[in-house]
């Protein structure tokens, strides 16, 4: 997308990225890190997974730089087992100018494959500079 596009997109479904399984290995290498483990996926590692998701569902095109400048609120609503496969899709829902730029929120919602509520919801913060 155009950074001169990005305003009127606001309130836009950005559609959902490919299907991605949460394999034992990746959450015993999070565990090593950081000792958080509790049998589920942990939720901070579901929330990591959004930085591999984020590229997939938007892009400002034009921008000389994106930097991801943080999140929002963040919600865990659903645990997800090891193993499980999850998606996540995405929703522009604000758009604001900042100095040399514009910041973007984007909704992502993780899905995780035959639960039914969402696993992951993050608001991120992204900051497009020209």
């Amino acid at each position: 997308m155009k950074l001169s596009d990005v305003p009127g997109a606001v309130g836009r479904d950005l559609g959902a990225t490919d299907w991605v399984e949460v394999t034992p290995a990746q959450v015993d290498d999070y565990v090593a890190a950081t000792g958080d483990s509790d049998g589920d996926v942990p939720p901070l590692l579901l929330l990591a997974l959004t930085n591999l998701f984020m590229p997939q569902l938007f892009a400002v095109d034009d921008a000389a730089m994106g930097v991801n400048y943080g999140t929002g609120e963040v919600r865990f609503p659903a645990p997800a087992a090891v193993g499980t496969r999850v998606r996540a899709r995405a929703e522009l829902v604000a758009c604001d100018d900042v100095r040399g730029g514009i910041q973007t929120t984007v909704r992502i919602t993780v899905e995780a494959e035959g639960v039914d509520a969402p696993v992951c919801v993050v608001d991120a913060l992204s900051r497009w500079l020209v």
